[in-house]
């Protein structure tokens, strides 16, 4: 199942939107600028030009170069104004993410931008993990691993095998989350460029 999308291409994934379609542009061209200025070397002004972005929230900012994975990087918790984090994740996702090469200045005109605003991540039991609503953080002393909450959706993943790739995600066993692992869950606005 699909999450819904908006007439822009958009997806929610969990409550309804909470973005209007000008700030969804903003920040989707903030998150371009920030990549072409980290290549120019130059600073980027993380001044939130509303109130609604100025609030603290976690971001993922994901980039895809022609339909396959280019970088994905984020805060699960708020440190900084929404503005902010999605100016620095997509520096990171374009820079920092270690299963890629940096961007370079060739690539960036074809990145996709897609943009994660998450809740903040509350305890859930197994059995209450709804696949499309969820993104899942799975826990076990010092591991962690996280998918968001269109990972499963795009895989075709029951609320199990959802369950078990997390875990796989942060280094454990895949039944981990059977033998006592913590599962938190959070729900996400998702939206993006074709």
């Amino acid at each position: 199942m699909s999450p819904p999308s908006d007439s822009s291409g958009s997806a929610v994934v969990g409550d309804l939107a909470e973005y209007s379609p000008n700030e969804r542009r903003i920040l989707l061209e903030l998150a371009h600028r920030s990549i072409d200025t980290a290549l120019a070397a130059e600073q980027i002004d993380f001044t939130a030009p509303t109130e609604h972005l100025a609030q603290p929230r976690g971001a993922f900012t994901t980039l895809h170069l022609f339909g396959a994975l280019r970088g994905c990087i984020g805060y699960v918790l708020p440190t900084g104004s929404l503005y902010q984090a999605v100016a620095e994740t997509a520096r990171a996702a374009a820079f920092d993410d270690p299963r890629f090469q940096p961007v370079t200045e060739d690539e960036a005109p074809y990145l996709k931008i897609e943009i994660s605003v998450l809740s903040v991540p509350r305890p859930i039991s197994a059995e209450q993990v709804e696949v499309g609503r969820h993104g899942l953080i799975v826990s076990a002393g010092m591991r962690r691993g996280l998918l968001l909450p269109q990972v499963p959706v795009e895989w075709d993943w029951d609320r199990e095998t959802f369950l078990s790739q997390t875990c796989v995600k942060a280094g454990l066993p895949p039944d981990a989350w059977l033998r006592g692992a913590e599962i938190q869950a959070f729900t996400a606005e998702v939206f993006g460029e074709e």
